[in-house]
């Protein structure tokens, strides 16, 4: 078979490779314990390589026209800094008496997606590019907004413990690093057969950027989730409810904000998926008492990995293009 014809394979087949993928990772994890350490060091460098070919497939034109998107704009802040802090503060007061769990599920549900989320809603159809437009909003507002809440829903004691420099570190290298190189190769391409050459390897890596990212998250942390599974199974069903619920949100939100097809698909993703990759350095960060936290966040990546399956396969679904956009 030819590479081409490889490339081709993996791309019909990708949703079984990335639970695959998980499954391996999760594998190797578990019985090699001694490189969980080593695999943690490689998730910010991985995911910053499939952020670059993930940007680079996006026509930079079609993000100025994305960011003049207003409506957009709207509708995700509003979705992820409005409605989303009230679901999320709904659904954790059924773990309030274990600080360690509550600040793990506030830290990862409060903070919505700017990294994967452009993949996976693309493959169900989602103005993608609307998504990559909005990331560096989404990243900044969180970064302001997360202390508010914890202060709000916890206490001061909590956020004296978050330092913010892993979100920095994660907005220069995941977003503001890969999206300046894939900009630089755009332009390198429309002059000469280096970028062209460039741009095609990396498309042609996509999906087994996205399985080394999956394997690596699950297999560095799987081990700890594994010693901790009767505390953590406790959140697994707030994680659940909560891609369940966002559903209908994200679909109210929608219509409020006249959305077509292609947005209101993205914004229903948006609304779904949270930074668990990002605040994963932020979780390790925080002091002995809340050890626990880091596993919360990486328990919250496993359901919403298999969540983000079946959303690519249910979401074009529900929302098609007889879906109405009238306001509600």
């Amino acid at each position: 078979m030819s590479m081409k014809g490889i490339v081709e394979t993996m791309e019909r087949r990708q949703i079984g490779l990335y639970l695959l993928a998980i499954v391996a990772g999760g594998v190797f994890g578990w019985l090699v314990p001694s490189t969980s350490e080593t695999l943690e060091h490689w998730i910010n460098p991985v995911l910053g390589l499939l952020l670059y070919a993930t940007f680079l497939g996006i026509p930079f034109a079609a993000i100025g026209r994305a960011v003049r998107d207003l409506r957009f704009i709207g509708a995700t802040v509003t979705l992820n800094f409005v409605f989303v802090p009230l679901i999320v503060f709904g659904l954790s007061r059924f773990i309030a008496g274990d600080q360690a769990l509550l600040v793990g599920v506030l830290l990862v549900l409060l903070t919505p997606c700017i990294d994967y989320v452009i993949v996976f809603s693309g493959l169900a159809g989602a103005s993608s590019d609307r998504l990559l437009a909005t990331a560096p909003i989404l990243m900044l507002a969180q970064m302001v907004a997360l202390p508010a809440y914890l202060l709000i829903f916890i206490g001061p004691e909590v956020v004296s413990a978050v330092d913010p420099k892993p979100f920095v570190e994660a907005l220069v290298i995941l977003i503001i690093i890969p999206l300046a190189m894939a900009a630089m190769t755009q332009k390198l391409a429309a002059r000469n057969r280096v970028g062209r050459a460039v741009m095609a390897t990396m498309e042609s890596l996509m999906v087994p950027l996205m399985m080394s990212t999956l394997a690596i998250v699950v297999g560095s942390q799987i081990v700890g989730v594994g010693e901790e599974v009767a505390s953590l199974w406790t959140v697994v069903p707030i994680y659940v409810a909560f891609l369940i619920v966002m559903v209908p949100v994200g679909l109210a939100t929608s219509r409020i904000f006249r959305l077509d097809t292609g947005s209101t698909r993205a914004a229903v993703f948006s609304g779904a998926t949270r930074n668990s990759l990002v605040v994963l350095p932020l979780a390790l960060a925080l002091p002995e008492p809340f050890t626990l936290v880091a596993l919360v966040v990486v328990t919250q990546t496993l359901v919403e990995l298999v969540g983000m399956v079946v959303y690519v396969k249910v979401i074009p679904r529900i929302v098609t293009q007889h879906t109405p956009t009238t306001p509600i």
